[in-house]
């Protein structure tokens, strides 16, 4: 027969009660300090990004004199910003009006419609089967990792032989195809769309294009956001394309019209003050856009994976 000693049980619940208190311990120190190592990277990260954004701005009250001889990141005595827009709006009257009203063209055109028919692929690859989908969607795959770079020659040639070089088309054309887009939809349907709902409305009688664009465009609306800012983004700074299509200077967008200003400088150095104005000008949109749309940007990148 085995005796328990009076104070064994309260001397074992006080040493499990200590070593709890000890690995709580341990944990809050530990998740403290991931906290710290993220915070940092985060804020570094940060930086990385707000940084250049910083100096357009401060670069954009100088003029070209005091661009060159004061400090790069601090504002000169004289505060030249509303100097500087005025002459980027004037000049050669009005060009750079033009060219963003060329990138508001080829942006937003081109990210609207690129979204819709990415939504339409992405969904009917998701939640159709048939023979080759897989492969459909494997080429498609494909694409997203060919460079954009590497089709400007071949287009310009193919838009060359049709009589589309040097027009808004041979800019807007090539940017209504978005593979990451597609890609991202067909993901985003089969983890969101259920297959249920899609039956109930075949049998209400609603035709599959009802079905899509009542009900699949709405599941799909954080995807889509995510996939119109990515696009939007992409276009608004898309360089090389229309430097490679392009030839009148009143169809360039803003990226390819800095760009003139700037290998200009040597001839006129007002170029310089213009060329940091425009770029500061030419930020707004994007970043409207971002702060508008951001709740949403965020449930598209997230929401899909964990349903």
């Amino acid at each position: 027969m085995t005796t328990t000693a009076p104070g064994s049980d309260t001397t074992t619940v006080v040493r499990a009660s200590k070593a709890k208190v000890n690995a709580t311990d341990r944990s809050a120190g530990r998740s403290a300090g991931s906290t710290i190592i993220v915070t940092g990277l985060l804020t570094i990260v940060a930086l990385y990004f707000l940084i250049p954004v910083y100096w357009v701005f401060v670069a954009a009250t100088k003029t070209s004199e005091d661009l060159f001889a004061t400090f790069g990141f601090w504002f000169a005595p004289n505060f030249a910003l509303w100097d500087n827009i005025s002459l980027v709006l004037s000049y050669d009257n009005g060009i750079f009006v033009r060219w963003f009203m060329n990138s508001v063209l080829y942006a937003g055109v081109g990210a609207v419609l690129a979204t819709y028919f990415a939504a339409a692929g992405g969904y009917a690859l998701g939640k159709y089967k048939f023979r080759g989908n897989n492969v459909v969607f494997g080429v498609i795959l494909g694409g997203v990792l060919v460079p954009a770079t590497a089709t400007a020659l071949p287009l310009f040639l193919l838009f060359s032989q049709m009589g589309l070089a040097n027009t808004y088309w041979s800019v807007l054309l090539p940017s209504l195809v978005s593979p990451f887009g597609l890609f991202l939809c067909r993901i985003y349907s089969q983890a969101t769309v259920d297959d249920a709902l899609l039956e109930a409305a075949r049998l209400d009688g609603a035709g599959e294009l009802r079905i899509f664009h009542a009900v699949g465009l709405r599941i799909l609306t954080p995807a889509l956001v995510t996939v119109f800012l990515f696009q939007l983004v992409g276009i608004w700074n898309n360089y090389f394309l229309p430097l490679v299509m392009l030839a009148d200077s009143e169809l360039y967008p803003i990226t390819l019209g800095l760009n003139n200003w700037l290998s200009q400088v040597n001839r006129l150095p007002e170029f310089y003050q213009m060329t940091t104005g425009g770029v500061l000008l030419s930020t707004i949109p994007l970043a409207v856009a971002m702060i508008v749309l951001q709740r949403f940007w965020r449930g598209g990148l997230t929401e899909g994976s964990v349903k």
